[in-house]
């Protein structure tokens, strides 16, 4: 049996405070044990202890769940994967391996600097990959190359049957592997469900055996980008509604599989007033074709019969290390990606709400944002809209394909409050973000309902609000916002997998 008494931490320990916490301050757990894992061999026998004990365990790879999930009152064990961070090629499985606790920054970085390639996985390279892959994992390339789980070969993962017993499980994307359902449920139907992950197998389907350097999608040589930024005091309530319609529109006409602009991602943050600014961030590889008309297309359509003048527009071009003869060009990584990260407070309270769309806001939707987000009674710098681009390559797989129903959205919203520290301070913030979200989907009983606009949110962005009929008036249940017709089969993964539900929070799938 494998020692795992060095990898227990209790509450007298030295490292229990740093260990409890994760992204969101809101919510920090006072489990009994934090079990450090170091392989599945670890993990199992730690969920066989807690099964054993009857006490409630969670798990977490990164800690950037927005919700109380693996911080909650009731559980005792945590377990921590944030040992588990390799990447590489696996010649076993002819695929490239990520265990769930490696950081994007260094999923990134590996896969890139070993093969060339990469995953079109999200900008906050402090997320580590156990949630965000569960959850579907989407990001700049995703309009070029689908989202992360487009690429799943397999997963691998600790499961409790009915006996009470826990075992490693892998299961594929073949459809006739008898634990076909197991890599299913994790194709976008959140953590914290059916087990613990301790391995995820990518590969693009459909590539070549045996090279590597062609089984995921090839690392961009080097971007173009263009910031363009306009401040509250220049910007009129019809040059607000103007660029918030320009920008949905232009994805309206360039988000079909395979047209040319779908290289494009953009990215439109919209602060409260009191924040002072909009910001309009561009990028699209610079090997493209017509990469720069592109760009250029797209920012002309976007700023199209807006008054006020922008505070900057600033393109920049970086290029891969082999060119980097002068001191202009500069490696992908070093300016692409991590000009978005967000990295988290160290003592941040946050509320995040999202929704998808499959076009743009209604009127009605753009007025009660703008109502919101430029109300003289609410002062919070922090607080936003982010309508973040998606659709292309996304839209090209069916719906019940993977566990991620909407396929044929055009952008994700965000509807933010930001950080904040004083716990004094929140329920001013939960009051604001709640009443805006309410009055932006008033029209479908405060929650995005599935309609002609709406189509549900991301359960990457977990919002237990959506489980509170305080907040959801709309008869719809929270699982078919998230799930829609995918739920059923969820809940079937989960009595396959979970039977005696180990593995449960706030949003977790129920057993049917």
């Amino acid at each position: 049996m494998t020692d795992t008494s060095a990898a227990v931490v209790t509450r007298d320990d030295p490292r229990y405070p740093a260990l409890v916490e994760g992204y969101n301050h809101r919510f920090v757990g006072r489990p009994e044990q934090i079990r450090l894992a170091r392989d599945a061999a670890d993990v199992r026998a730690a969920v066989q202890e807690a099964v054993d004990s009857g006490r409630r365990v969670a798990v977490r790879s990164g800690g950037h769940c927005f919700e109380d999930f693996t911080a909650h009152p009731d559980v005792r064990v945590l377990i921590d994967l944030s040992a588990l961070d390799h990447v590489g090629h696996d010649p076993g499985r002819d695929a490239f391996v990520v265990e769930p606790g490696a950081q994007l920054d260094h999923v990134y970085r590996t896969l890139h600097d070993g093969w060339g390639v990469t995953i079109p996985a999200g900008t906050c390279f402090e997320v580590a990959a156990g949630g965000h892959i569960a959850a579907g994992g989407y990001g700049p390339l995703s309009r070029r190359d689908g989202l992360v789980v487009d690429h799943l070969a397999a997963v691998e993962a600790v499961v409790v049957g009915a006996d009470g017993q826990a075992r490693v499980v892998v299961g594929t994307r073949d459809p006739d592997d008898p634990h076909h359902d197991l890599w299913w449920a994790h194709t976008g139907g959140g953590g914290g469900s059916f087990g613990v992950v301790t391995k995820y197998w990518l590969r693009t389907p459909g590539t070549p055996d045996a090279d590597p350097a062609r089984q995921l999608p090839r690392a961009p040589r080097a971007v173009l980008r263009r910031d363009t930024m306009w401040s509250w005091d220049a910007v009129s309530e019809a040059d607000f509604r103007t660029l918030l319609r320009n920008y949905c529109t232009w994805y309206e006409e360039n988000s079909k599989p395979g047209a040319p602009a779908t290289a494009l991602w953009s990215n439109l943050i919209i602060t409260h007033r009191s924040g002072t600014m909009f910001i309009l961030t561009s990028v699209i590889p610079d090997d493209a074709p017509d990469a720069a008309e592109i760009l250029r297309a797209h920012t002309e359509a976007v700023t199209s019969g807006i008054q006020a003048a922008p505070m900057s527009a600033t393109t920049e071009t970086t290029e891969t290390a082999e060119n980097a003869e002068t001191a202009e060009t500069v490696p992908w990584l070093d300016t692409w990606l991590p000009s978005y990260s967000w990295p988290s407070d160290p003592a941040g309270r946050y509320k995040n709400k999202a929704g998808y769309l499959r076009r743009g806001f209604s009127d009605a939707q753009i007025a009660a944002i703008y109502r919101h987000l430029s109300s003289t009674d609410y002062d919070n710098p922090m607080g936003c809209l982010v309508v973040t681009g998606f659709g292309g390559q996304v839209g090209a797989v069916a719906p019940d394909a993977t566990a991620v129903a909407q396929r044929d959205c055009i952008l994700k919203a965000s509807y933010s409050t930001g950080c904040w520290t004083d716990p004094a301070d929140d329920e001013r913030h939960l009051a604001w973000v709640r009443a805006y979200y309410r009055d932006v989907y008033a029209h479908s009983g405060g929650v995005p309902v599935p309609d002609a606009i709406n189509d549900g949110s991301y359960i990457g962005y977990p919002d237990t609000d959506l489980a509170d009929p305080e907040w959801n008036h709309s008869g719809s249940d929270w699982s078919a916002l998230y799930f829609k017709d995918n739920y059923p089969r969820l809940q079937r993964a989960k009595q396959a997998y979970d039977p005696l539900d180990v593995f449960r929070h706030g949003l977790s799938v129920r057993l049917p």
